[in-house]
């Protein structure tokens, strides 16, 4: 029972903050959901560097990991809503927007995690 509040705690905060990153950096001006992506590029990183803290040192015990990385990462990171934005983008025709966001979150977001690794084995 201590896991799942945990995990709803650190999500809880996680999507809160997400929200708020959205609301300040999505507008309908620009075809780009800046929001959702900084939240996934950075959930990412984030996430690499604290399972790699968590390997390296196995100083994070597995309820610190379940809040931050399960919940708070979770929480903060968002598939469905990408999925979304790139069902929008296709439907508009938009399709040189999709390319570049979806292509640019995948890679980036996959780059993001191998930093957050590398990070933690580097210092």
């Amino acid at each position: 029972m201590k896991q799942l509040l945990l995990v709803f705690l650190g999500g809880g905060a996680g999507s809160t903050l997400r929200y708020v990153l959205s609301r300040w950096l999505n507008t309908s001006q620009n075809g780009i959901p800046y929001g959702t992506f900084a939240a996934n590029i950075l959930g990412s990183l984030l996430i690499g560097l604290i399972l790699g803290w968590a390997f390296k040192n196995n100083s994070l015990s597995a309820n610190s990991t379940l809040l931050l990385a399960t919940g708070f990462c979770g929480g903060f990171t968002t598939f469905s809503t990408f999925a979304y934005e790139n069902h929008l983008m296709l439907k508009s025709g938009d399709f040189i927007t999709f390319a570049i966001y979806t292509l640019t979150s995948l890679i980036l977001g996959f780059a993001a995690v191998f930093a957050g690794m590398w990070l933690t084995k580097a210092f």
